[in-house]
C-alpha cells in the first residue's frame, strides 16, 4: 500500500512540473517535441489537437520511464525526490 501511495504522490509531482515544448508548423502539419525529454513528439493537423496529443504523449512517456526505472531497481531500493 505504501508503494502505491508513493507512486501516486510521485505521479502528482510529475503532473505539476513544467516542460518546454518546441512547436513548429510545416505545411499542413504541426509537430512538437519536448526539450527536456527525448523521444516525446507527435504530429497533428491543428495546433489544439497537437497540444492535447503532446500532453498525452508526455504523460505516457513519464509513466513508462518511471515504471522502467522501478523495474530495473528490483528490490531493496530507495526513492529520493530531487528538486532543482
Amino acid at each position: 500500500m505504501e508503494r502505491v501511495e508513493k507512486a501516486l504522490n510521485n505521479l502528482g509531482q510529475s503532473l505539476n512540473q513544467t516542460y518546454t515544448a518546441i512547436i513548429k508548423q510545416d505545411g499542413d502539419w504541426w509537430t512538437p517535441w519536448i526539450e527536456e525529454i527525448p523521444g516525446v513528439n507527435c504530429q497533428e493537423k491543428t495546433r489544439d489537437e497537437l497540444i492535447a496529443s503532446l500532453k498525452e504523449t508526455l504523460q505516457e512517456a513519464l509513466e513508462f520511464n518511471r515504471q522502467d526505472a522501478l523495474d530495473l531497481a528490483g528490490s531493496n531500493y530507495q526513492e529520493l525526490a530531487i528538486a532543482l
